[in-house]
């Protein structure tokens, strides 16, 4: 959601009906879907995403997710070739990742740069060329990036309690390798770039102002973070599903609410 309303607010004329199924397609139909097929292939028994005791998938599961993926094509055709083309590639993509016959998410490069480039890059390209009133090709590059550098920056936290139950499926994710440590720190380092393309953005535009402003709503990720950090330095256990969904929660709600914010003040 916070790459939809990044890329919402670079948005020079938006279509608004087309901004309404653009964000219903994509939160209402692919994202659960992906997470409904992701839970099936998985069959995870200990705390996994946003449930800390998943209940086990049934087929039943498997078929609405099938439904979901088939409504987003089709209403997608509806809307541009572009945006079916990108809606679709993302459905293929995530159903690589869990498939169990191809487990792109067995491959901890692999896995992740699949993550990253959908979840970032395409997103934003699709939101953008779809909500733009010109449906433009014309999509900046800086925050195409941006958006898969604020991906990549986060994913590898939301993996972090995960490392025994996803060794015990075969999966080597990019957390596991980088250890507890190495996450924050990589998470850090990956977080900083995305903020410094977001910056050379908004400062090419001459809207520091937009750029400070963002900077306040993600002062408690920041200070948050750090205090997590600390408490994994000292004590493994702290990476825990509690503290991650924290971080989750907040990470979330404050982007949304920084990227909302900005399209506001475009707005008015």
């Amino acid at each position: 959601m916070p790459v939809y309303w990044f890329a919402l607010s670079q948005v020079n004329k938006i279509n608004t009906w087309d901004a309404i199924l653009v964000f219903l397609v994509l939160h209402v139909l692919v994202y659960p879907a992906s997470n409904g097929y992701n839970s099936y292939m998985d069959r995870d028994t200990s705390s996994i995403g946003g449930l800390k005791k998943p209940l086990q998938p049934t087929k039943q599961l498997f078929y609405t997710t099938v439904i979901m993926d088939i409504a987003a094509v089709t209403i997608s055709i509806c809307m541009s070739w572009i945006f079916a083309v990108g809606i679709f590639l993302y459905i293929l993509a995530s159903r690589a990742y869990s498939y169990r016959k191809i487990r792109l998410k067995k491959y901890w490069l692999i896995g992740y740069l699949t993550v990253v480039i959908f979840q970032g890059a395409v997103t934003f390209f699709l939101v953008y060329n779809e909500t733009d009133i010109h449906h433009t090709l014309n999509v900046p590059w800086i925050a195409t990036i941006a958006s898969s550098l604020l991906i990549g920056g986060f994913y590898p936290l939301t993996q972090i309690y995960q490392h025994n139950e996803d060794v015990k499926d075969g999966v080597r994710t990019i957390s596991y390798k980088l250890g507890y440590k190495g996450t924050f720190i990589f998470t850090g380092i990956i977080y900083a770039l995305a903020f410094c393309m977001i910056a050379w953005q908004f400062f090419l535009n001459l809207e520091w102002n937009r750029f400070y402003i963002l900077q306040i709503f993600m002062l408690p990720v920041l200070v948050y973070f750090f205090i997590w950090f600390s408490k994994v330095l000292k004590d493994k256990n702290e990476a825990n599903f509690k503290n991650t969904m924290r971080m989750n929660l907040l990470a979330s709600v404050c982007t949304n609410l920084g990227f909302i914010t900005l399209l506001i003040l475009y707005v008015i």
